[in-house]
């Protein structure tokens, strides 16, 4: 593979004795295995582990001291000065990122359900009145720091705005009876249409989700 690596960097401009540089190989070493074995790639692989390498036991440690209790919701860049506050060295911090990662224990170590992310539901207009999107915006009054509110009901498809009022107030029963109105002058059967809006007060407001199909 390295060879052929080599062959094809030099095919493809590359200096034969700078191409064996970068690979970490001596250029007289390679037409010594060209000559000799026919072109093979002849370096030994170690068969001996590394004096250091953990055992299986000190992995089973690491994985118990950082799915204990104490530690379960600590990073290992934690664990490591914790346990050696205590007289206690089990292995160094790369060696618990290692083995936390190789037992997939990186993620969730609790013993509860990790966390899951629902996406939420999408929904596409093909048409007008079928979704609408509507949000509540500050508007500054002469008065310093005092501001009206700016109730606003868009038809995601036609980008029209089918609503629009303004009042001193942030109040879930007036968007309710605002997009009541803008339904009844548009035609609009509350059932067949989805409200969308963000995670607001006012949106979440059970005046609004108990009368329309409300997306958030």
């Amino acid at each position: 593979m390295i060879l052929a690596l080599l062959a094809e960097a030099v095919s493809a401009g590359s200096r034969f004795e700078k191409a064996c540089e970068v690979l970490g190989l001596s250029a007289r070493t390679v037409t010594r295995w060209r000559t000799e074995g026919g072109g093979v790639d002849r370096r030994a692989e170690s068969g001996t582990a590394p004096v250091h390498k953990l055992t299986t036991e000190e992995r089973d440690t690491i994985v118990r001291y950082a799915t204990s209790t104490e530690y379960r919701d600590v990073s290992p860049r934690q664990i490591v000065p914790l346990l050696a506050d205590k007289g206690i060295y089990v292995a160094s911090e790369s060696s618990f990122y290692r083995v936390l990662h190789e037992r997939d224990l990186m993620a969730h170590r609790e013993p509860s359900r990790p966390r899951t992310h629902h996406r939420p539901k999408e929904h596409i207009a093909t048409a007008p009145n079928q979704v609408w999107s509507w949000d509540i915006t500050y508007l500054r009054s002469s008065v310093r720091g005092v501001f009206y509110y700016l109730y606003l009901v868009l038809d995601v498809f036609s980008r029209k705005i089918v609503a629009a009022e303004v009042h001193a107030e942030e109040s879930a029963t007036i968007a309710a009876e605002l997009v009541e109105w803008a339904c009844e002058r548009e035609g609009v059967q509350r059932d067949a249409l989805v409200l969308h809006a963000d995670n607001g007060g006012p949106m979440r407001a059970p005046r609004c989700s108990q009368r329309f199909n409300v997306s958030a």
